[in-house]
């Protein structure tokens, strides 16, 4: 997942100094992320899930993080690092600025006009869903960022979809999608920049190589959704919409952004100037009225309006992002990776077909316990990936685009990631807002990007399709 400004490498390196050592070893840093998961598995199970009860998780957590360090100061330390983390911080911007865009957005009557237009058009059921991943996907291949695609898409996407007759599950699994295939292709996200830089490969010839992988997993995306996706019942008056085409004059800003992100512009900027536009519209045809924008409220503790809707409707994910880079940290600075990866090169593949799905599978590996993609790959990169290309005389953009496919898969299936965790509660706030049924976290698992990928990663693979050579093709690369 990206950010946009770039990755951060203090998750993959931390000095020596500030090793967090663990009771019984490196290896039980993995206990307090048993812990979050369970409280998220149980919560889930029980039909639960809410982003507060998620806070829990978090907080018990790192309590059995630090009950478990022998190095307490140092864990403390460890801690302050990961809520410090600069790509975090994006992340939180990002949280705040589409949470405001998505609340002018919808109290502008975009839901409304892609109501009416659906209703008009036929373009509703499993036709909605291919288009939402299908918006999704360019918007994240402009972005770079997963994260910013699920938060400014879903309050608009989401409630539109269900309401023309989208499978709620598939829609919002369809927003997710397209997400990973922007952080999968795009140059400036931080999975991509991560596998280019760690394997010393031409930005220009990892993309234009990458793809035929990112386009096949898409396209078998496609035809899920077409398949999967409907099947919903088409509301001609649902609860709080009029279905009302002037509400379409809201897909400029939507628009504008999609624009700003894909010619270069930051998404915090990119997401301020459609929040802006939105504003001028509304305000000028009437869709939006000054006091629902911003207001004296008649009573303490209610709202001023759309802005601070927008903001409290993502501070409980912000909270959660903050408790999840904690923990990745703490994960990270107690060595159990580097401990992994040892043990790992030592039994390093021999063929070249073995070499390419040892660097898949353990760049899978990587990502399970961590919260975010690119830090398994600035770990598996330069470690074990680069030699084993090296060695095979890969191509630097075959490795770095082993590296960042691999890294794409299950990391945005597993509910204890932070990709996952703020899709579903966006997905959440967004059905909650709208009397819609949302589906459980564990939907994240239908993901048919991620399962495409896979499938394509292992065609590949096999068939040695898309598979190049720096130089002739060594002896080693016959074994198998």
């Amino acid at each position: 997942m990206s950010a946009r400004t770039g990755q951060n490498h203090s998750k993959t390196a931390p000095p020596a100094e500030a090793s967090v050592g663990m009771l019984g070893g490196p290896f039980m840093a993995l206990i307090p992320a048993l812990v979050f998961v369970g409280v998220l598995a149980w919560l889930s199970i029980a039909e639960r899930a809410t982003i507060s009860g998620f806070w829990v998780g978090g907080w018990a957590a790192v309590v059995t993080a630090l009950a478990l360090s022998t190095t307490k100061k140092k864990a403390a330390e460890s801690i302050i690092r990961g809520l410090s983390d600069k790509t975090g911080a994006v992340i939180i911007a990002a949280f705040v600025f589409a949470g405001i865009f998505g609340s002018v957005l919808s109290g502008g009557g975009l839901v409304d006009g892609l109501l009416w237009l659906g209703l008009t058009t036929g373009l509703h059921g499993a036709a909605f869903t291919v288009l939402a991943f299908v918006l999704a996907c360019i918007f994240a291949a402009g972005t770079g960022t997963s994260v910013g695609t699920v938060v400014a898409m879903v309050p608009v996407l989401y409630p539109a979809g269900v309401f023309l007759g989208a499978d709620p599950t598939m829609l919002a699994v369809a927003i997710i999608a397209g997400g990973a295939f922007g952080d999968n292709i795009a140059p400036v996200s931080d999975s991509t920049i991560s596998s280019a830089f760690t394997q010393n490969a031409q930005m220009g010839d990892v993309v234009k190589s990458r793809l035929p992988l990112s386009l096949s997993a898409a396209g078998i995306s496609v035809v899920v959704f077409a398949i999967f996706g409907g099947g919903g019942t088409v509301s001609q008056n649902p609860p709080g919409a009029d279905s009302s085409a002037l509400g379409l004059l809201m897909i400029l800003p939507f628009a504008l952004v999609i624009f700003l992100a894909i010619r270069g512009t930051h998404i915090i900027a990119s997401l301020t100037w459609g929040t802006v536009a939105a504003l001028v519209i509304g305000l000028a045809t009437g869709l939006l009225k000054p006091t629902a924008v911003f207001s004296i409220p008649a009573e303490r503790g209610d709202s001023t309006g759309l802005i601070e809707d927008g903001i409290a409707g993502v501070t409980g994910a912000v909270v959660l992002v903050l408790f999840i880079l904690a923990l990745a940290q703490l994960l990270s600075d107690s060595g159990l990776m580097g401990r992994l990866l040892t043990m790992l090169q030592a039994r390093a593949a021999k063929g070249v077909r073995s070499a390419e799905f040892t660097i898949v599978a353990v760049t899978m590996l990587f990502t399970i316990p961590l919260g975010s993609n690119a830090p398994a790959i600035l770990l598996v990169g330069p470690t074990l990936a680069r030699p084993l290309g090296l060695s095979h005389k890969l191509t630097p953009s075959r490795t770095a685009n082993l590296l960042d496919c691999s890294a794409n898969t299950i990391f945005y299936m597993l509910p204890w990631h932070n990709a996952v965790i703020v899709w579903f509660v966006t997905v959440l706030a967004a059905a909650s807002a709208h009397d819609l049924p949302s589906p459980s976290i564990a939907a994240a698992f239908l993901n048919p990007y991620a399962w495409g990928l896979i499938v394509v990663l292992i065609i590949s693979i096999l068939t040695g399709w898309n598979r190049k050579f720096s130089q002739d093709k060594p002896l080693s690369a016959t074994r198998r």
